[in-house]
């Protein structure tokens, strides 16, 4: 099988507290894998990484086979989206418009922006104003920018973080179909364990430091390993609230 990931001993330092603590994991050509862990465990650092938006890392990351430190060529093979914002309603953009945004490096075609567009089934609504769309379809917006350059790999943060239930449906079909029928290895975290294990063939649980990957079935179709995954969550939750509580007061 052919590696499209390969992340070696990976660590980053914040102010001299471990972001990320000797990660190292690979993904697949054709996997779709879900990154679960709680809030603060690293999970939008762990992407910045791998998206050359943070540098100043140790170990290493090769996309494609290549150094992403000394191919940058190979982040323009990765479509990404990022964690749900706001979008401001009056913002004059047009659906088009905001997906044409996404082509960089190459040339600009109509039929490529058209077929990204009615791909994410919003064809009927490419003249419309980003403001006048519903949150779910904001985000499917979102989604065609990230794939009319026609990516190989995509990495999606939390992307469905405030909106409702059946946007979320919608949107979940959506990744299934991009990861099946245009073969797309997909990199998506999620707080929504139960989507997790309907969607992802693999699974990676971190909390800086990696908890467990492998096979989706081989961590949801164990109940130790479950139990174990529950436990180191809710411990890593409780460290987060009361470290910060402690700090705030040290510092009062």
């Amino acid at each position: 099988m052919q590696s499209i990931i390969n992340v070696a001993n990976l660590s980053y330092y914040y102010d001299s507290f471990a972001s990320l603590d000797n990660i190292s994991f690979t993904v697949d050509k054709g996997d779709f894998l879900g990154i679960i862990g709680p809030n603060g465990a690293g999970k939008t650092t762990l992407f910045e990484c791998m998206l050359g938006i943070i540098h100043d890392y140790s170990g290493e990351i090769n996309l494609f086979g290549s150094d992403i430190k000394l191919n940058k060529k190979t982040l323009q093979r990765i479509g990404y989206v990022p964690q749900k914002k706001y979008v401001e309603q009056t913002f004059p953009a047009t659906v088009k418009e905001i997906v044409s945004l996404g082509i960089i490096g190459k040339k600009l075609r109509k039929e490529t922006i058209d077929n990204a567009i009615e791909f994410v089934e919003l064809d009927a609504y490419q003249d419309k104003r980003i403001g006048e769309l519903s949150e779910g379809q904001q985000q499917r917006v979102i989604i065609a920018k990230a794939l009319v350059k026609e990516p190989d790999l995509l990495i999606l943060d939390e992307p469905t973080t405030g909106i409702d239930s059946g946007a979320q449906e919608k949107f979940y079909d959506l990744l299934t179909k991009l990861n099946k029928e245009r073969k797309i290895t997909i990199v998506w975290s999620s707080h929504d364990m139960n989507a997790v294990q309907k969607l992802a063939s693999k699974v990676a649980c971190i909390d800086k430091k990696l908890f467990f990957h492998g096979e989706s079935e081989d961590f949801f179709g164990n109940e130790e390993r479950m139990k174990s995954y529950v436990e180191f969550a809710m411990q890593s939750h409780m460290n987060l609230h009361f470290g910060n509580s402690k700090k705030m007061e040290t510092t009062e």
